[in-house]
């Protein structure tokens, strides 16, 4: 019996304890260790572009922007993003307007691709393009 007292009293002990995880100076310094600038960002947009285009071989003026550092929504943590335009073409065989969408990185990697108008629109408004010769490649 007494040993169950004993356990019971340990047990209790080991929940009041005053730590109630990383503090938010540790959580910004861990989100800015893997926020790193992608190396091999075309060579991830054009994998995840090949499984999410209807059509990937016939692609033409395709152009995105170098990996720039912004802040989306009410998140105030930065995010490397690349913004990305394209024509496709349809099912009868026409070119359609041009497509626009981002991507986002995290630890240098492509983490989501984003092509709603309402979300591209303002974070993609001033972005520089280039050419993208590897996405009309596919």
């Amino acid at each position: 019996m007494r040993w169950l007292v004993l356990l019971a009293a340990m047990l209790v002990a080991g929940c009041a304890s005053d730590d109630v995880g990383p503090s938010p100076a540790e959580l910004k310094a861990r989100w800015d260790a893997q926020n790193v600038l992608p190396q091999n960002y075309k060579a991830d947009l054009v994998a995840f572009m090949r499984t999410y285009l209807n059509d990937p071989r016939h692609v033409r003026n395709a152009s995105a922007t170098k990996p720039v550092l912004k802040s989306l929504g009410d998140d105030d943590r930065q995010r490397y993003v690349v913004c990305v335009r394209y024509r496709e073409r349809k099912s009868n065989g026409n070119y359609g307007s041009p497509k626009d969408g981002f991507a986002t990185f995290v630890s240098g990697r492509l983490d989501r691709y984003v092509d709603t108008q309402k979300d591209v629109a303002p974070l993609c408004k001033d972005a520089q393009f280039e050419a993208f010769p590897e996405l009309e490649k596919l």
